[in-house]
């Protein structure tokens, strides 16, 4: 053999291994952002690709690591609690408010541990997915049960909306119980 085929071969060779590098690299990544995420991985690549769903949630991890999420203290976490038994009695009397206390108290709990406050409840919700994958639908689930509130299934739905945050706060307190 001449050298010049040596020099293709060895050329390919590189060229393969670049390609099964490139591949298990992605494939890693793909595992990664699967495993982290969750379901809203698997929501993410449904509404908008596989591409473009893996690049927007690896600027959310990143966006993630650079916050300062921290715990509740306890005495927090009870004012928290007594704040929940209060706007869960109030259903009865009126069911809306007492959804709208709700969101609110998830809200406070988010942002006093540290989460983005704006008012893009989809980012707050990607990014809270980092965390607690399992619990990014529920909120969301929450919120748009909250803004359904017309016609005869308004009560129903705001009793979803109360059960959907009442799993974000749980989970969400739980999780300062594990890590302190």
């Amino acid at each position: 053999m001449e050298t010049w085929e040596w020099i293709v071969i060895g050329a390919a060779a590189v060229l393969v291994l670049l390609l099964v590098l490139a591949f298990v690299r992605i494939r890693r990544r793909r595992s990664h952002l699967r495993d982290r995420f969750g379901p809203e991985y698997h929501r993410a690549v449904s509404s908008s690709g596989t591409g473009a769903a893996e690049k927007r949630l690896g600027e959310v991890e990143r966006e993630r690591a650079n916050l300062d999420i921290r715990p509740l203290p306890p005495a927090a976490r009870e004012r928290y609690l007594d704040e929940w038994h209060q706007a869960e009695a109030r259903f009865v009397s009126d069911p809306r408010e007492s959804a709208r206390a709700a969101e609110r108290i998830v809200e406070r709990v988010l942002e006093e541990r540290g989460y983005p406050v704006d008012d893009d409840a989809e980012r707050r919700a990607a990014v809270v997915a980092v965390d607690h994958s399992d619990i990014a639908d529920r909120y969301r689930h929450g919120r748009a049960m909250l803004s359904s509130v017309d016609g005869a299934e308004a009560t129903e739905n705001l009793r979803k909306a109360i059960l959907d945050f009442r799993s974000v706060l749980e989970e969400l307190l739980a999780s300062d119980t594990k890590a302190a």
